[in-house]
């Protein structure tokens, strides 16, 4: 992608003129990089690194909050060292291999007063390297190798690393600490000490407390620093106040926080293994739990400035089994002796008493009005739901999963009602579609709806984990999806940056769930609702198509054929509705060509009075065997990118399927192998429909679901987040103008 050309120049002006952080490394950048990124003086950390930018070396001089730069492996014009180097006040680590640097270094560079790292390895610098006197107290890392150094002036105030492995002063000095290859090697990755405990072994599921040396069931997860300000993990200053900060935000007690084996992964994020111990047990109580999760899985809790945003993800807590084996003493297996010999006695008499109260209790709970206890009863309505994977909630268990629907648990809301995170006691999120009156359905309907959720498993489908029906409450729980809604991506809103191969693979998890849906569910089932904010992305961005629950099931008599109450969304809806005012599988087919064409162009289906698919197929051209007549249209974000991988054929297929004739569309089977096909020819792999498969760089998203959400807004769209809603309200029925 060329950097400089002004679109991409603007715009990447406009996105980042209030961020903190600037990680475009490993993106194949090219060109020089702009002049106005020095007006970027909120960012903190830069990183540009491995890329095909040229032309001279940035000036960083504005920004002045920088404390992190990393330039390395670019082809920038060669150039002496800028005075910037020395002259941004909060800079921490310079890293700039193979820059094509050259000349002397001067010693001031060192003297910065917050400097920890120097990292310049594989540049021209030449003469005398002289760290001076005046170094840096927190300057731990200089590494000049493989330059051009004839000889070296090193005080004894420093006492950190130095590498200059590769220069000509190593040939007259090859056995000098700072010429040995090895010497460089990292320092251990920091883990909470254990020293003062005992050494011993701890049963399974139990670790070793460092506070009280004793076994205990730790709450455990996995926290993800995706920009820290350091890169040494065997930093254990920095790691000891991170300690400190989780036991005394989280309120635990001092000393109760292990920390583990902390790594860069893939992402470059830093991956810390956490453990927080309980005080006064074994356990944690299940308030303690949801509590402690709650707080780091919303990021109220903040970490050590110098850790940059994290997210976390918890691992499940074994509470302890209330009915589990226990140690008895020998009075209480008398006493259990004693008592089986009366239970035997109390058994026979039971007996008796539960057959005279059955009837009893049947003609009770019928009274009750109970919807459960008539289809435990009445061979009518087919008995009690039949689950597959799916549980019964109590009212009361998601009440605590949520602090009693507390308004800061709420995702969102649409025609069925409020959507809520919760927690579940074993640190499981999940997403509760809570029905409001006016919305819900009779029990028989309610449970025809959970039967058939609850049959349809497939990985790109949103999957139901349970629901809860009593005490006149509906809802429904759902697995957690933590990037959001496709839409959300598509505008911004998320945080997430999606490139064209990423929304490829979007295309292709959305594509595969609606043709399970439509040809292998049983019975065939019509989701009549297709849009972006019903396609949900988890962690790793896989697609689930989410939103199907009502969605009309379709019987091999009449397959083909809807009624004609409407579920349809207002630019995504079949124009052969309108006539036949019958929905098909086609019409699904339709609905998907409309988001196909909002992952080319980011805009949503009617936006300042235009239809996305009428101004589609106006420039459409299919001569054009680059871009097929759109380029005008593409999203400012993908449009610079060096290739886009069967784009032409993509935007064919997507003019295909929104045909106005339904039988000019083809079906969802053929949409998805026709994906595959585009993948398997770019040479990327269709096994997969997770995003994060491709070898790109993510920027660092904020987690979706953690931003203030506007409250009873009336003149906030209905379908925000109508991802869990049942989407039981109903459009006009509108043509798109």
């Amino acid at each position: 992608m060329e950097i400089n050309s002004p679109v991409t120049s603007r715009t990447l002006l406009g996105l980042l003129v209030h961020s903190k952080l600037c990680r475009l490394d490993r993106n194949s950048l090219s060109g020089p990089v702009p002049a106005n990124l020095n007006n970027l003086t909120n960012v903190n950390e830069l990183n540009l690194a491995n890329n095909q930018l040229n032309g001279p070396l940035p000036n960083l001089s504005g920004m002045t909050l920088l404390n992190y730069v990393d330039l390395s492996n670019n082809t920038f014009d060669p150039s002496p060292s800028p005075q910037w180097f020395w002259k941004l006040p909060q800079l921490s680590a310079l890293i700039i291999q193979s820059g094509r640097l050259y000349g002397t270094v001067p010693m001031k560079l060192f003297s910065s007063p917050q400097l920890q790292q120097v990292i310049l390895d594989g540049n021209a610098f030449n003469g005398t390297l002289d760290l001076g006197r005046s170094i840096s107290s927190e300057l731990s890392m200089v590494s000049f190798k493989d330059n051009d150094f004839s000889s070296v002036t090193v005080t004894s105030s420093y006492n950190g690393t130095l590498a200059l492995a590769g220069n000509p002063v190593c040939n007259h000095l090859p056995n000098t600490a700072y010429c040995n290859v090895t010497q460089h090697a990292p320092s251990p990755a920091y883990t909470t000490s254990l020293v003062k405990c005992f050494s011993g072994a701890c049963p399974p599921e139990q670790s070793m407390s460092p506070q009280s040396c004793g076994c205990a069931y730790p709450y455990q997860g996995v926290m993800y620093f995706r920009a820290p300000f350091f890169a040494d993990v065997g930093n254990g200053t920095a790691f000891q106040e991170l300690e400190s900060k989780l036991w005394t935000k989280l309120e635990l007690s001092p000393g109760s926080v292990a920390l583990q084996d902390p790594f860069f992964n893939s992402d470059s994020y830093m991956q810390v293994q956490v453990k927080l111990f309980p005080s006064g047990g074994p356990y944690f109580n299940r308030t303690e739990v949801m509590r402690i999760g709650f707080d780091l899985s919303n990021q109220t809790f903040k970490p050590p400035k110098e850790f940059g945003p994290y997210y976390f993800i918890a691992s499940p807590y074994p509470f302890p089994d209330r009915n589990g084996p226990a140690s008895k003493s020998k009075g209480a297996i008398i006493g259990i002796a004693v008592g089986c010999g009366v239970l035997l006695i109390a058994l026979v008499g039971a007996a008796v008493y539960a057959l005279m109260q059955r009837r009893r209790a049947q003609k009770a709970t019928e009274e009750l009005g109970g919807p459960f206890a008539s289809w435990a009863r009445s061979e009518e309505r087919g008995g009690a739901p039949r689950l597959k994977g799916a549980r019964w909630f109590s009212c009361e268990e998601l009440k605590r999963s949520t602090n009693n629907f507390a308004e800061a648990n709420e995702l969102g809301y649409g025609g069925y009602g409020k959507v809520y995170r919760g927690m579940l006691p074993n640190g499981q999120f999940i997403a509760i579609k809570r029905a409001q009156q006016g919305s819900m359905q009779g029990g028989h309907e309610f449970k025809t709806e959970i039967e058939l959720l609850s049959r349809v498993h497939h990985k790109n489908l949103v999957g139901l984990v349970g629901f809860c029906f009593e005490q006149g409450e509906q809802m429904l729980v759902y697995e957690y999806m933590s990037a959001g809604t496709l839409r959300d991506s598509l505008t911004g809103k998320s945080g997430l940056h999606l490139d064209w191969k990423k929304r490829l693979r979007v295309a292709l998890g959305a594509a595969r769930g609606l043709a399970y849906l439509h040809e292998l569910a049983d019975p065939p089932i019509i989701h009549r609702d297709v849009k972006s904010s019903n396609i949900l992305m988890d962690e790793h961005l896989t697609a689930k198509v989410a939103d199907f629950g009502l969605s009309k099931l379709v019987s091999d008599s009449d397959k083909g054929h809807v009624s004609t109450q409407v579920k349809g969304t207002l630019g995504y809806l079949d124009p052969e509705y309108y006539m036949s005012q019958q929905l098909t599988e086609k019409s699904d087919v339709y609905s998907f060509g409309v988001v196909m064409l909002e992952l080319i162009i980011a805009r949503q289906p009617i936006e300042k009075g235009k239809y996305i698919v009428r101004e589609a197929k106006r420039v459409f051209d299919a001569a054009d065997a680059e871009f097929c007549g759109l380029r005008g249209m593409i999203d400012s974000r993908i449009i610079n990118t060096n290739h886009l991988a069967a784009f032409s054929k993509f935007v064919q297929l997507a003019i295909r399927c929104v045909e106005e004739g339904a039988a000019a569309r083809p079906s969802m089977s053929d949409v998805v192998k026709e994906i595959e096909m585009m993948l398997q020819n770019e040479g990327l792999s269709s096994a997969s429909t997770s995003a994060t498969d491709f070898d790109v760089t993510k920027t660092a998203p904020r987690h979706p679901y953690n931003d203030p959400l506007p409250k009873k807004d009336k003149d906030m769209s209905t379908d925000s987040f109508d991802d869990y809603s049942g989407g039981y309200s109903f459009q006009s029925k509108v043509q798109p103008k």
